[in-house]
């Protein structure tokens, strides 16, 4: 168990920063300063009492990230109260099933979500707010919330007669082995399990990211009055670690997108917000490499002189400060996450010493496994495993070479899903290591590479194992491929579920007549790098972009040779 409290750490950079910017709605142009943010956070703690909400009982939240979510989110834990984040992206119906499995007793959601839900459906809780200025939507009838909120100047002048001072932020003792976090996960399995995360497994995230430096120049990468543009979904555990709770730690200034935005609105962010620190998606990353830079080095004097070596390194600083003014020109490290990241895209970008980054985690870890300075990152790894914090193993009898699954055990870990024995026992082992479910190597060192999810591990008819995500890595980056998927037919031999890059098609004037025989040339090309047990029989062209999750994961469970005969 650690010695340092998330709940503290709040009270003190809350105490500490009371005039200085927290959260920012970019589109609103409204600001709240910490001290701001705290008088929220006191009110809101009134309406808990008066609600009856004890230390323990869930609080249900849903909506865009705006500064209310956030502040729904600080008010719960200091509380002592768990905070139930809901991704906006679920339905209707699986909406309505966390709120009611998760027994919670309080609903703050945006306003448009109130539309989805009938009161009857959620039986146990007994007052909804709104997102917009936090006023009552709905309230159980023998409950007076409506008229104590109405009234809640007065209560909050009754409770602080001398006004509300840095000196009244004190929060409740919230140990840190108390579950303050039940976070569902959408996942790829087709349903969603509720992990029970504690004080300390948000602590030991918050803790290691707020230590996080550039051991090369000295440098934190979160820093008071540092400066993040948060686009990631906040109720998704990468986002909310280091868009959102490290930030606030550290006195840090976030400023909140909504959700990922178009390529235009969001380097118009960049301009206007100039972040110090930047995580995301790869797709974010791919996107800016696949239709500027590729561009940029394919055509024209620029593509000639790349071939030249002295040239070739002076377009490398050329090419590297257009991508840094791209996203404002202050950031000191992207921090890429949620997704494996192609690996030419990532080859590129440490060629030109962009600072990048690649962790690895997972939700049942809140989130973060594994993570290294940008100037220490290892091309095609997802950096050492947080030893001060974790153990890592990997179940193989060579882990240097040979792939096996990454089990973790320590200060992050779970305490497992919510009722619902069964699955935790899938994950849990009876001395404390998680099962993660992915496959991978590591070195001497502690840096891990994944090569895939044991669960979409394909076996080859001769016993070779065959990593999908390593297949797709590759053909993702072929003439006219957007995204593919690489199935087993079933039949011993490898289908590979290619989506068409329809806008650059159309952008060099290809005809979609053209493209099955495109593909059968990147077929052709992607048959020539792999071994002979890996190859892949077939391209089949697919006509739509694939399902994802929030973190945008496919659903590959929907792929399946049955399913697809149906669809294509």
């Amino acid at each position: 168990m650690l010695q340092e409290n998330l709940i503290r750490i709040y009270e003190k950079s809350f105490r500490e920063n009371t005039e200085l910017p927290a959260l920012t709605d970019y589109f609103k142009k409204e600001t709240f300063t910490y001290g701001e943010m705290a008088g929220q956070i006191a009110r809101i703690h009134l309406l808990f009492k008066r609600a009856g909400i004890r230390r323990g009982d869930k609080i249900a939240l849903i909506g865009r990230n705006n500064p209310r979510w956030c502040i729904t989110y600080i008010s719960t834990i200091t509380y002592g109260a768990v905070i139930v984040p809901i991704l906006q992206d679920f339905t209707a119906a699986d909406v309505v099933h966390i709120i009611n499995h998760s027994e919670s007793r309080l609903l703050f959601l945006g306003d448009n979500f109130w539309d989805m839900i009938e009161e009857d459906q959620i039986p146990m809780v007994t007052g909804v707010f709104s997102l917009t200025d936090f006023h009552v939507i709905f309230e159980r009838e023998g409950n007076s919330i409506t008229e104590y909120c109405a009234a809640m100047d007065t209560h909050f002048k009754e409770t602080y007669p001398n006004g509300f001072s840095k000196e009244d932020i004190k929060y409740n003792e919230v140990p840190n082995d108390d579950i303050i976090l039940l976070n569902y996960t959408s996942g790829t399995t087709g349903y969603s399990k509720g992990v029970m995360l504690t004080t300390n497994n948000l602590t030991g995230n918050v803790i290691f990211a707020r230590d996080a430096v550039n051991t090369e120049t000295g440098t934190l990468y979160f820093q008071k009055s540092g400066r993040t543009l948060s686009f990631l979904p906040l109720a998704h555990a990468y986002g909310c670690a280091f868009d959102f709770l490290t930030p606030l730690a550290v006195g840090g200034h976030v400023t909140l997108l909504g959700r990922i935005p178009t390529p235009k609105i969001l380097m118009e962010a960049m301009a206007v917000v100039k972040p110090t620190i930047i995580c995301c998606v790869p797709m974010i990353l791919e996107k800016i490499y696949r239709k500027q830079v590729m561009p940029m080095l394919e055509k024209g004097p620029m593509s000639i002189a790349m071939k030249i070596p002295l040239l070739n390194t002076a377009i490398h600083s050329v090419i590297r400060k257009k991508l840094m003014d791209a996203f404002g020109g202050n950031v000191l490290i992207f921090i890429v996450g949620g997704a494996p990241m192609n690996q030419e895209t990532e080859s590129f970008l440490m060629k030109i010493r962009f600072p990048i980054t690649i962790g690895y985690g997972m939700t049942e870890c809140a989130p973060l496994i594994s993570f290294a300075p940008d100037n220490e990152f290892k091309s095609g790894s997802c950096g050492r495993y947080l030893k001060n914090l974790l153990d890592v193993k990997i179940l193989s009898d060579d882990p240097e070479h040979k792939a096996g699954e990454i089990m973790i055990r320590g200060e992050h870990v779970m305490k497992g899903y919510y009722k619902n024995e069964k699955d935790t026992k899938k994950v849990l082992t009876e001395d404390g290591w998680l099962m993660t479910g992915d496959m991978g190597t590591m070195d001497p060192d502690g840096t891990l590479y994944i090569r895939g999810r044991s669960k979409t591990m394909i076996l080859s008819s001769n016993g070779q194992n065959i990593y999908p995500e390593e297949i797709e890595d590759r053909l993702n980056n072929m003439y006219m491929v957007l995204e593919s998927l690489v199935i087993d037919s079933g039949n011993g031999k490898l289908h590979a579920l290619v989506v068409p890059d329809y806008e650059e098609a159309e952008r060099e004037g290809v005809d979609k007549q053209d493209l099955p025989e495109i593909m059968q040339n990147n077929l052709k090309q992607l048959n020539e790098q792999l071994a002979a047990y890996e190859r892949v029989s077939e391209i089949v062209i697919y006509p739509t972009e694939f399902e994802k999750t929030p973190k945008r994961s496919i659903k590959r469970y929907l792929y399946t040779p049955a399913l697809l005969k149906n669809r294509l």
